[in-house]
């Protein structure tokens, strides 16, 4: 849906309103870009990553907000250039990097997208089987039903209407901040802990060392890059609109961090009561007697919806990435009998991950470090195609080239974050190398 201008007015056909004054249209041009931004960054507050932050809290307390303050601009960096990117070619990811890398190089992205996204979608419908499970709903239940949930909201034809119910999902996660509140953190402590680092009582250690790598890792994942782009190019944005994509890329790198903060306050909670727990449904069963039902199902019910977001999320930057190579039809605006391989390849990794936890005995927990290990080892690449791309003058020109302050930042970031990529996949494959 576009913005038309008529002299001083706009109106949008769909509804017949007109708008006259200038901040109306404003901020009707801004609900219109609005979304890509606030979804590939909440999606990455997946079941993994309620994990990360609620252990981070149950095991160090405060001690690590400062943490995500600092990774609040690499979050915008790196997801800004995807965007404009998008903007740009008006393609996705994986057709960017084919064109201009070659085949190989595409091969390369695309097969390693493809199987780290796979593990990742199997550990979120685990967490979707732990957390309603703890609720009494069997697996063989949940699971089902939930993979079926999932197709039946991309399968609509409509982007808009998938767009709609994932930032209402994105939304719910607000409760998160009710949560934070009810366990009544310290808010002089938490503040003081957000600005200024502090270290934990046992000083700097191997599991301390591998938590932050962790938490940085799941600042940024190869998947947001695809997603980002396809999803940004399937709205059909305008260099017109970057400058609200912009603000749509902030304010979801803002909510997200806040929320990533939420869950660690409820973690901490579980700090102060000395509460041993091994994932966040072993916490909400612990907390229930002593924080009340409300903190108890709510986080149960919100790693669920986070394994949901991440899910079709996840589903959609592969079935966009693999439609992009195959030259498909890969868009939710057709019909399902539209593009059929598009469809199927969602369709196929979210029935064939929810069949996966299903199977009795499947080692999730070696799938878990397989994911860690892959997704740690194509980051680095992932992003160094990006950059390259946002400074490939013929493909941009002088205009919306990366300036050399922009070069300076995302390169440090780059090297950074190549460098603890590394650092956690050997501390995975080689626990004891950091003892």
């Amino acid at each position: 849906m576009r913005v038309m201008e008529q002299e001083d007015a706009v109106t949008t056909p769909a509804a017949g309103v007109v708008v006259r004054s200038a901040w109306q249209r404003r901020i009707l041009t801004f609900l219109m870009v609005f979304g890509p931004g606030l979804i590939v960054m909440e999606a990455d507050n997946d079941a993994g990553a309620v994990s990360t932050y609620m252990q981070a809290g149950g095991q160090y307390g405060l001690h690590l907000l400062w943490l995500l303050v600092v990774l609040l601009p690499i979050c915008y960096f790196i997801q800004e250039m995807v965007a404009r990117l998008g903007i740009a070619t008006g393609k996705g990811h994986a057709a960017m990097i084919y064109e201009r890398f070659g085949k190989w190089w595409g091969h390369f992205s695309l097969l390693d997208l493809l199987a780290v996204n796979f593990l990742t979608l199997v550990t979120e419908f685990a967490a979707i089987s732990l957390a309603l499970s703890a609720l009494g709903v069997s697996p063989y239940i949940s699971v089902p039903v939930s993979a079926v949930g999932l197709t039946l909201m991309v399968v609509t034809g409509s982007y808009l209407r998938w767009e709609r119910i994932v930032i209402a999902l994105c939304l719910m996660d607000l409760t998160w901040f009710v949560l934070a509140f009810m366990v009544h953190p310290h808010w002089a402590t938490v503040a003081h802990n957000s600005i200024v680092p502090t270290m934990p009582a046992g000083g700097i250690t191997s599991s301390l060392v591998f938590l932050v790598i962790a938490i940085v890792g799941t600042t940024i994942a190869p998947w947001q890059l695809f997603f980002q782009q396809s999803c940004v190019a399937e709205k059909r944005l305008r260099f017109a609109d970057l400058k609200w994509a912009r603000l749509d890329t902030l304010i979801g790198a803002t909510f997200t961090v806040c929320v990533a903060g939420a869950m660690m306050l409820v973690g901490n909670y579980g700090f102060e009561h000395k509460v041993a727990f091994q994932d966040p449904a072993q916490l909400a069963l612990a907390l229930g007697p002593i924080a009340g039902n409300f903190v108890r199902n709510g986080v149960l019910l919100l790693m669920v919806n986070a394994a949901v977001l991440g899910t079709t999320a996840i589903s959609l930057a592969s079935a966009w990435a693999y439609g992009e190579v195959k030259g498909w039809e890969h868009s939710l605006h057709k019909k399902l009998w539209e593009a059929p391989g598009f469809y199927a390849t969602y369709i196929a990794c979210v029935g064939a991950a929810a069949a996966i936890v299903l199977i009795p005995h499947v080692p999730l927990q070696l799938v878990i470090i397989s994911v860690q290990v892959f997704a740690g080892l194509i980051l680095p690449s992932a992003i160094i195609f990006l950059q390259l791309l946002l400074n490939d003058r013929e493909l941009l020109g002088d205009r919306w080239l990366n300036r050399p302050w922009n070069n300076y930042i995302n390169w440090t970031i780059i090297v950074i974050l190549f460098a603890l990529s590394l650092l956690l996949a050997a501390q995975v494959m080689l626990p004891n190398l950091f003892q």
